[in-house]
Parts: C-alpha cells; sequence; structure tokens
C-alpha cells in the first residue's frame, strides 16, 4: 500500500510539475540574453530542516516536511538590466530581526547589484546576483535555469540560513 501510494505521488507530481513550464528553449535564451525576467516561486526548502519541521508538525494536519508549497502565493524575484525585486518568503533561522513584522520575509529593490552569468554545455544557465545597496542586508541569489524554464533560485545572506526555491521563468508581461 505504501509503495502505491509512493508511486501515485510521484505521478501527480510529474503531471503537476509538468503544468508549470512557462518558456520554451528559444524564449528562455532570449528573456536570460536580454534580463528582463520573472522568477516565480513553487516551493521553499529551508536549510533548517529539522526546526521547520518541528513547527509543521505542531500545526493541525501537519505533515513534517522540509518541501512548503507556495503555488498561487505571488511570490517572485523581478529581474531587469537596471533592477531586482524580491518578494518572497523566509523560513528558517534568522540571526537578526526585524522590529516591523511586516518587513520580514525577502523583500527588496535593488538598484545596485552584480550579475554574472554563466552558460553549461548543456545550455543551463547559471546567474549569480549580489546586491549592495538593499538597508537591511544584501543578498546573493544563485539561480540556475534550465533550459525550458525550471529554475531554483538559493538565496543567502549574512543574517539569515540560506533557503532554496523550486519554480520557473516567466516573460515579462507587455505594456500596452
Amino acid at each position: 500500500m505504501k509503495r502505491l501510494n509512493l508511486i501515485l505521488s510521484f505521478a501527480f507530481l510529474s503531471i503537476g510539475v509538468q503544468s508549470f513550464a512557462q518558456t520554451n528553449k528559444e524564449t528562455t535564451v532570449k528573456i536570460v540574453a536580454d534580463k528582463n525576467y520573472t522568477f516565480v516561486a513553487n516551493t521553499a526548502m529551508p536549510m533548517a530542516n529539522n526546526d521547520i519541521s518541528r513547527v509543521l508538525n505542531m500545526m493541525p494536519g501537519g505533515q513534517g516536511g522540509s518541501t512548503i508549497n507556495l503555488t498561487g502565493s505571488q511570490y517572485d524575484v523581478r529581474v531587469t538590466k537596471d533592477s531586482v525585486i524580491a518578494f518572497l518568503p523566509y523560513y528558517g533561522r534568522s540571526y537578526s530581526a526585524p522590529l516591523d513584522p511586516s518587513e520580514g520575509g525577502i523583500k527588496f529593490t535593488s538598484k545596485d547589484f552584480t550579475y554574472t552569468e554563466s552558460k553549461n554545455k548543456k545550455g543551463a544557465y547559471t546567474i549569480q546576483i549580489n546586491t549592495k545597496d538593499v538597508k537591511r542586508e544584501n543578498y546573493r541569489f544563485t539561480i540556475n535555469i534550465s533550459t525550458n524554464g525550471y529554475a531554483q533560485l538559493t538565496a543567502s545572506s549574512v543574517n539569515k540560513q540560506p533557503i532554496i526555491f523550486n519554480g520557473y521563468l516567466n516573460e515579462p508581461k507587455k505594456k500596452d
């Protein structure tokens, strides 16, 4: 019975993941080259898994685990040539907390950042973004992008444990 549940879980997961790909190979190459794209987060995987699992187990109907579903939550990172705008949640251990609870998470707009891009032999990209002008703390984002638009973003900073987000790239909406 457990094996059947596991097989069905993988089947539903693979069907669900396939529906999230938003770009084809040509579009992915174009938007990454133009430095004009949006990373949309579907799941978050905090590095402090034991702490998060304990909290999730305490919630009603909670099942401990290391992956937190963010689908439909509108969490994203918008990258353009002149700015990076992040609106992501944070789950994990933070070594300094903001006085205002609304300033939690990974929320910032940066106009001063470094952006390095590399491409491997199979066509996948690795993007490194280091912010320099964020008020509370600066972040390092490492985005690994597959040729069909799937992406993994690792966010790290001095005051927080790293967190990994899985998602996909979107083309920016055209303004009329």
